[in-house]
């Protein structure tokens, strides 16, 4: 069984929270990224957050350790309940949002590989192997792997173990959610979700091929 998660990429704050007061009773967690904080500011988190959903901060953090650190307590700060990472920007840099993280009793996840159809370009030739090795050997929670490309998830899976794993790209990407749900712990969905006529009615169906 897998969580179903929504990432709530829209850019206006009073859709956002109508959409996740829509699907609230049907999806696990809330994945927000740069689209909304960007045109809401941090204050939409809290605002999310009554709706007693966990709510992961998609910042796809990727700078030096010390810079990682600031933007993770920020996040955290604001309400966050988990946190992004990139891996490729190394070991010291996935550690430091890893202890941030954890100090303020969250949880971080590290992108392996993402699910875009350029992200062969740079995540193959063994660097998503690489980067799930080095977010078990820094602590992380778990990975980010494609639901578009599920053989990979598969791979990575056996680099991770118990680990979670979270997938993305389901929906308008092409990823088959009933494909990724037996392999990962929560499937990512956005505009299949939020873009649609009725959101709720999208994420049970989501929901029941998750479970």
């Amino acid at each position: 069984m897998a969580d179903l998660i929504l990432a709530l990429d829209v850019t206006d704050p009073a859709e956002a929270l109508a959409v996740a007061a829509k699907t609230a009773e049907t999806i696990d967690q809330v994945k927000v990224g740069y689209p909304l904080v960007l045109h809401a500011g941090l204050p939409i988190v809290r605002e999310l957050a009554r709706l007693g959903l966990p709510l992961i901060a998609d910042f796809k953090v990727a700078d030096i350790p010390a810079t990682n650190t600031l933007i993770t307590e920020a996040a955290f700060s604001a309400g966050f309940d988990a946190i992004i990472c990139q891996g490729f920007p190394g070991r010291d840099s996935i550690t430091a949002c890893v202890d941030a993280a954890h100090a303020h009793g969250g949880a971080c996840y590290v992108v392996a590989e993402m699910s875009h159809p350029g992200a062969t370009e740079c995540f193959g030739g063994g660097t998503a192997e690489r980067i799930a090795e080095m977010a078990c050997t820094s602590g992380a929670d778990g990975i980010i792997a494609p639901a578009t490309r599920p053989d990979r998830v598969a791979v990575l899976r056996r680099i991770i173990g118990a680990r979670k794993i979270y997938s993305p790209g389901v929906g308008a990407q092409g990823g088959d959610a009933s494909a990724v749900a037996p392999l990962v712990d929560g499937v990512i969905v956005g505009r299949a979700i939020y873009a649609d006529p009725d959101p709720a009615t999208r994420a049970k169906e989501y929901s029941v091929i998750c479970r």
